[in-house]
């Protein structure tokens, strides 16, 4: 076969190609596999403890067991898959429960009561155990303006608050500080609170940082506030005699320009590049977002239909970048209006009503942030602790079957497939697929048996990358 091309030349052009190829992904490396926190619980620095997190997961776990003393109870106030067919009577109930209780994990599955069962049983085990998967001691709307004295004196008891929960192990997996924006009135107290916070933590534990430990700059709108804090990281970084690199940093949508700037232009990926790869999360500010979007108090709701705009502008400029996304928080607390322990009837049935209320509605908002490609956001309260863990889990077994089946096929077609193939085209669509189940397996809606049906060994399953499954197993054949 005669060829009109020389070799020299198509070498030369597909150089040229490639060394854009490389750009490309270095940019957009696709999701991270590491692990995802649920939500960020931001809670007012002032109020911090050192045992914040299991406390919040203690009342969380009475708020659940108070208002939904049963697996049944909760399936009908969240019209869960099969709820309908569901006892009602009590010892029907404790018959049921008995009986799912007694079977092996295979053949409860088969029952139809097993989604509603398996929810409400990890929720209880997951506030008893991680009640709280990442806390943000929260120096700005949580915390509100102060005289200075007062901001510096919570600066040093929150982060001596930190220290004692790093060596008595009760802090979040998960754990950071958001510190004032910087913006022209306030970039100073925010640098200043950094600064105490960092110093008398480091000092308070030798040098030791927590577990994933990272700032929150809100209020960002232009590339420089980013910078600013880049070189502020690395002062206080050699001032702490830190590794380079070691502080990480998020950031917030929450206004308008962040979507859109005055050249008409997307500006957060240039606003990340600006972290020069500090920067590992975005999180979405629902009410600073709609306030400056001019909606009013009543509207200003995940549900708002400018919130799924901002949410799809901020997934087209960082989708495929390994940036952590977050949506917001759900602003009715599912708490019921009357407190004491001599209620009447009429008193506790209102008291339900309202709690049953703010679950449906904290429940529905965060199983459209995960429908949508949302699997974090925001809570305040420990009464939303119960219903985040609820639609999460809901979400990853709802989808189970499925999952595992689509990631079988992709591994049987993989397994079989040559060297010649586009080996990264099968890496990257294998890892999306795989990354359903990690984020389930991180929060605890599986475990890692539960993965093995998809093909996969237990062994595969922990290098949490389908491109080094690929490889291992291409090895090997």
């Amino acid at each position: 076969m005669k060829l009109s091309l020389q070799d020299s030349d198509k070498a030369a052009l597909l150089d040229q190609l490639g060394e854009a190829n490389l750009a490309f992904q270095k940019t957009y490396p696709g999701d991270r596999p590491d692990r995802q926190p649920v939500h960020t619980v931001y809670g007012g620095a002032n109020l911090f403890k050192a045992d914040t997190c299991v406390r919040m997961g203690e009342i969380a776990l009475r708020n659940l067991q108070t208002y939904a003393p049963n697996f049944v109870e909760l399936a009908r106030v969240l019209e869960l898959a099969g709820h309908e067919h569901l006892p009602t009577l009590e010892k029907d109930i404790h018959t049921l429960t008995a009986k799912l209780d007694a079977l092996p994990p295979t053949e409860r599955r088969q029952e139809p009561a097993w989604l509603a069962y398996t929810v409400y049983n990890k929720i209880v085990q997951k506030l008893k155990t991680e009640g709280v998967e990442d806390f943000r001691v929260d120096f700005e709307d949580g915390f509100g303006n102060r005289p200075d004295a007062e901001e510096d004196a919570t600066a040093v008891q929150a982060a001596q608050e930190v220290a004692k929960g790093m060596a008595q192990g009760t802090l979040s997996p998960f754990i950071g500080i958001r510190i004032k924006p910087f913006t022209e009135d306030l970039k100073a107290r925010g640098v200043r609170t950094l600064d105490i916070f960092l110093t008398t933590l480091l000092a308070e534990t030798g040098g030791k940082l927590p577990n994933n430990f990272v700032i929150m700059l809100p209020k960002v709108t232009i590339p420089e506030q980013m910078t600013t804090m880049v070189r502020l990281l690395e002062l206080l970084e050699k001032a702490n005699n830190l590794a380079p690199n070691t502080l990480k940093m998020e950031t917030m949508v929450e206004a308008t320009q962040i979507i859109m700037d005055e050249e008409g232009r997307n500006p957060l990926l240039r606003i990340i590049r600006a972290s020069e790869g500090r920067c590992i999360a975005a999180h979405f500010g629902t009410y600073d977002y709609t306030a400056s979007a001019g909606i009013t108090a009543k509207y200003q709701t995940m549900a708002h239909p400018v919130c799924d705009f901002a949410h799809h502008m901020t997934k087209v400029a960082l989708g495929g970048t390994g940036i952590f996304l977050s949506d917001g928080a759900t602003n009715v607390m599912p708490i019921g209006p009357h407190r004491g322990d001599n209620l009447t009837f009429a008193q506790l049935r209102e008291n339900q009503e309202a709690v049953h209320s703010g679950w449906r509605q904290a429940y529905h908002h965060t199983m459209h942030s995960l429908i949508n490609g949302l699997y974090q956001g925001w809570d305040l309260n420990p009464a939303q602790l119960p219903m985040r863990y609820a639609a999460t889990y809901n979400f990853f077994l709802s989808s189970y079957e499925s999952a595992v089946h689509r990631l079988k096929t992709f591994v049987e077609r993989a397994a079989i497939s040559t060297l010649t193939g586009d080996i990264f085209d099968d890496a990257a669509t294998g890892q999306g697929l795989l990354n359903f189940f990690l984020k389930a397996l991180n929060c605890g809606a599986i475990s890692e048996e539960d993965i093995v049906p998809t093909g996969l060994t237990i062994e595969e399953i922990e290098t949490r990358s389908f491109y080094r499954i690929l490889a291992g197993r291409r090895r090997q054949a």
